[in-house]
């Protein structure tokens, strides 16, 4: 049996992965509910993500994964419009014609961005069309020194600044160049004359879930499972069994231990950390995300982003981009918020605080938004929702076999693995667990096909004895 420990979208894919290979699964989920980030909540009609997701063009490997699920005409692409609120105006920036009406950038400052996001460098004469191909040549680079070097300072400025301000807080110095671009050029693409195309499933994430979960089996999957050893055998150095605590009910701290073959770590780096002691120097941002329901709709966009100091950095309409009849005609719209340490005021206030300081700012903000149109308001947190990418990141990644380094059979599908760059998503996720399946998918055929060859050594000696002694004998014996 191959032990998956994570049941987020990681684990899940990797425990499909091998099922489709044919090998034993059971995966481990430490809380009650699989999903990680992808978890939902119920409204008047379709369920809807904790934490806003969807597809950009570039993201294949989840889409495949849903038609292999019977899911591809559930994808949707549908235009997501974009906007920046500054100077208490709401600035829509879809078009170039809108784009080009930005009041803080200059005429030169547009044209330079935008050649950047075709991906055009011009600084030496002669336009350059593949200069922003290779991502890794700018992981060393600071957002601030590598747009003032192939935009202008008024980019940087006026435009770049404020977002990462509302990313990245005080540590958006530290951000790498490799990120920003990963942005701006990859993804996906664009409706010329309306906005980015971007996808979502008819009725959320959670039916991509649910289907995975069902392939996988229910009955291979533990909830309230929290794996608390990971067990190396000594002669042979290769992993043996998991132990696991049951969380829930009446059973609660009771341990069963589980002979496994092999292992996908499918968690944030501090739970590899305490299984194997395998250390990561990957630092992580939280999430403080909030979904109001509504009467009414508030903008006039999808995706707002905040040029100010503001308790969050964006707000998003999810109802303009899906229909809002498919939640029961509520109008439903996230609050995004991110912190770099956990002693950050926003993740230390309660709820109720954070809830009312959001209000507060909506209300300076918006002057004809009023609170009765508020049917509810629901607040996810995450701790480790993202990686900081920052400078050299790729250095510090977790390879897909870790084996060398904790014990054979050991791998790892996470968030700081080399899917997650140069931005975290479902699709990366997606990624990871076929990675790592796939090393054990291999590995085991190699250990096959080496058992194969020597029984075929084996039988060939055999034989050949076995002719010898029967062969007849110049003395006419036999």
């Amino acid at each position: 049996m191959i032990g998956v420990v994570g049941g987020g979208i990681a684990g899940l894919a990797a425990a499909y992965r091998l099922q489709q290979a044919g090998h034993e699964v059971q995966v481990f989920e430490a809380t009650e509910t699989v999903g990680g980030l992808a978890a939902v909540y119920e409204t008047a009609g379709d369920e809807i993500e904790r934490f806003y997701h969807h597809l950009s063009k570039s993201e294949k490997t989840i889409v495949e994964l849903a038609e292999e699920l019977g899911l591809g005409d559930r994808v949707e692409w549908r235009i997501g419009t974009n906007g920046y609120y500054i100077d208490d105006t709401v600035h829509p920036l879809n078009t170039p014609l809108e784009i080009l009406r930005y009041p803080h950038l200059s005429l030169y400052d547009t044209f330079r961005l935008g050649l950047l996001t075709l991906g055009v460098d011009i600084r030496n004469g002669i336009p350059d069309l593949d200069a922003y191909d290779d991502l890794e040549a700018y992981e060393h680079m600071t957002v601030k020194e590598f747009v003032e070097k192939h935009t202008t300072a008024g980019v940087y400025e006026n435009f770049v600044d404020p977002l990462l301000d509302g990313k990245y807080g005080d540590r958006k110095h530290d951000v790498s160049a490799a990120w920003f671009l990963g942005r701006v050029r990859f993804r996906g693409e664009r409706d010329p004359l309306q906005g980015e195309v971007l996808g979502y499933f008819d009725g959320g994430f959670g039916v991509l879930l649910d289907a995975l979960i069902d392939a996988v089996g229910r009955e291979n999957i533990m909830t309230n499972a929290s794996v608390s050893d990971l067990s190396v055998n000594s002669k042979t150095d290769a992993v043996n069994a998991l132990t696991v605590t049951d969380t829930a009910g009446s059973n609660n701290n009771i341990e069963t231990t589980y002979p496994v073959d092999a292992t996908v770590v499918a968690t944030m780096p501090h739970v590899l950390e305490s299984l194997t002691g395998y250390t990561c120097d990957i630092d992580f941002q939280g999430a403080v995300c909030g979904l109001i329901s509504m009467d009414e709709s508030l903008l006039d966009t999808y995706w707002l982003n905040i040029g100010h100091d503001a308790p969050f950095g964006a707000l998003v309409e999810h109802t303009n981009f899906v229909d809002p009849e498919r939640y029961g005609g509520d109008h439903l719209m996230y609050v995004a918020a991110y912190v770099q340490d956990q002693t950050e005021d926003l993740w230390q206030a309660d709820d109720e605080i954070v809830e009312e300081r959001w209000l507060a700012e909506i209300e300076s903000m918006f002057p004809q938004f009023h609170r009765e149109s508020i049917n509810s308001v629901r607040i996810s947190r995450n701790p480790h929702a993202a990686p900081i990418y920052e400078r050299g990141y790729l250095d510090l990644v977790i390879p897909y076999d870790i084996g060398e380094a904790v014990g054979n059979g050991i791998y790892y599908a996470g968030m700081a693995s080399a899917a997650q760059y140069p931005e975290r998503s479902l699709n990366g996720g997606v990624v990871a667990g076929y990675e790592a399946a796939d090393c054990i998918i291999e590995s085991f055929d190699e250990n096959e096909n080496m058992i194969k060859g020597s029984l075929s050594s084996d039988d060939t000696q055999k034989h050949r004895a076995s002719t010898e002694s029967s062969a007849v004998r110049p003395d006419g014996g036999s």
